[in-house]
């Protein structure tokens, strides 16, 4: 089995390709113990200097291992799972589920288990930092019951993800917090931007990063990793919804210009149909112009039809 866009495809089977490789940015600039670090810290409101402190234990994939996260490390007796998602994904927690059994099992199992003695665990803490184009709040809590088909207040299996937007302007305490996650945010919205302009993807991503370079944004990183960092940005482009997101917004535009000029065509009838009963009321036409503001010339025109 192998994984894609999420799901799980038997390897006999043509894969197409349409997986998040903006997913693997993120995953190859957090997996720098450094930037781990100052992420950790932001989230959690501690101030650890050592990055050697910090073992990053992310789960890769490979040809016996069925499933693969973003980025993991261990630090301080916690276990961090930290997760990309340009798409909104109600199903983290079970997928969070699934990483941190794989996660904790190697260090657990290798103890007797069925054993007197309480074998202890790094505690688990879990995040989804979202950057798609959907409407999102702030921050979000999924739960894992709230999938369960039989609701429950007190569920005995439960699981909490924080879903955090790190669109760029967003989050803007953490940001401040964390340059290494603001910059990150930084370069997507650049690269969103150049879309928008109508450039090609690759010309987008290029521009984006070179950019970057110049205003110190993830310099270092993308000095050495340029070409992979343009690449992934083209393997994940997806024009067709990227053309639909630019219709959504036309459309959205579209209608508020059509209710506008719904709600000026609607003033214009009401005031058609009061000029038309002063009128029928034996009003001069001098006088129902004055109050409707209906020019007299219309107000005769009005009275024939």
């Amino acid at each position: 089995m192998t994984k894609e866009n999420g799901h799980y495809t038997s390897i006999d089977e043509p894969v197409s390709v349409n997986r998040e490789y903006a997913s693997d940015v993120f995953k190859m600039y957090f997996s720098i113990r450094e930037n781990a670090l100052e992420l950790y810290n932001a989230m959690n409101g501690t101030d650890y200097k050592d990055p050697n402190d910090l073992t990053i234990n992310t789960l890769e994939n490979g040809i016996f291992l069925k499933i693969y996260n973003d980025v993991s490390f261990v630090i301080c007796g916690t276990v961090n799972l930290y997760e990309h998602q340009s798409t909104v994904n109600p199903n983290m927690p079970f997928r969070a589920l699934m990483y941190i059994t794989d996660l904790l099992k190697p260090t657990v199992v290798k103890n007797d288990i069925y054993g007197k003695r309480l074998i202890k665990m790094s505690t688990p803490k879990f995040a989804v930092f979202y950057n798609g184009t959907e409407e999102a709040p702030e921050c979000d809590i999924l739960k894992l019951s709230d999938a369960f088909i039989q609701p429950t207040d007190d569920p005995e299996l439960e699981l909490v993800v924080k879903v955090l937007n790190i669109n760029y302007g967003h989050n803007k305490e953490l940001m401040d917090r964390c340059v290494a996650l603001r910059d990150y945010a930084t370069l997507q919205q650049r690269i969103r931007d150049n879309l928008k302009e109508g450039k090609e993807i690759e010309t987008a991503a290029t521009e984006a990063v070179d950019s970057c370079i110049r205003d110190h944004i993830m310099e270092d990183f993308l000095i050495r990793e340029k070409a992979g960092v343009i690449k992934m940005h083209v393997l994940d482009f997806n024009e067709e919804l990227h053309n639909e997101s630019l219709k959504e917004e036309g459309r959205e535009i579209g209608f508020k210009e059509g209710v506008e000029k719904g709600i000026e065509k609607g003033m214009e009838k009401g005031q058609s149909l009061i000029a038309l009963n002063m009128l029928r009321d034996g009003m001069d036409f001098s006088v129902v112009s004055k109050y409707t503001g209906i020019p007299t010339e219309k107000l005769k025109e009005l009275e024939k039809a």
